[in-house]
């Protein structure tokens, strides 16, 4: 996937790499000071995980052939099943059914949630080639960190894993804004 450099949706994507990350690390302090069911940690945890969908598409715009097609179809499972977390929360705080403690069709909420880590470790191979290879380790561990994080509920760790989010990803933001031309990373 190409996209122009300099344009408006070519600035809004890099923009996303930096905006996504913020909002689910709000979302995520707010988890952590509140508790994993709060109503306004959830409602960011949505826009964050919607914001993610754009991480994506700025992501495939740095990479092409099976990493880029692996890239899409995981990321989308992933952003999907990211925002269904956060509705789930809506609907936990609401006193309704936790669908990960529920059966049958709400199981589909566990593997597309897997997804979305999954898709942070693809955004490391995807960023191996454009930035420092601090990055694409910080991206790595991330990857590697969050579903302990929020598998566990482990708040302080949940926030730790976005602040290296949102360097990760400012990293590559900034390095998106200095380098006029796209170079695949596939």
């Amino acid at each position: 996937m190409t996209s122009s450099p300099g344009s408006p949706g070519d600035r809004v994507l890099t923009a996303s790499l930096i905006a996504a990350p913020v909002v689910y690390l709000v979302a995520d302090s707010l988890y952590a000071a509140r508790g994993w069911n709060d109503p306004t940690a959830a409602v960011l945890h949505v826009l964050g995980a919607t914001a993610y969908a754009l991480v994506l598409v700025r992501l495939l715009t740095l990479t092409d052939g099976a990493l880029g097609a692996a890239l899409l179809i995981v990321g989308a499972l992933g952003v999907a099943g990211n925002v269904a977390y956060g509705f789930n929360t809506i609907h936990v705080s609401l006193g309704d059914t936790d669908l990960v403690d529920a059966s049958g069709a709400a199981n589909l909420i566990k593997p597309l949630g897997l997804c979305f880590p999954l898709t942070l470790l693809l955004a490391a191979f995807v960023v191996r080639r454009t930035g420092p290879l601090w990055n694409t380790a910080l991206l790595g561990v991330a990857s590697i960190a969050w579903p302990v994080a929020h598998i566990a509920n482990i708040a302080w760790l949940a926030v730790a894993v976005n602040v290296a989010l949102v360097v990760a990803f400012a990293t590559v933001a900034v390095t998106a804004f200095r380098t006029p031309a796209r170079v695949a990373a596939a």
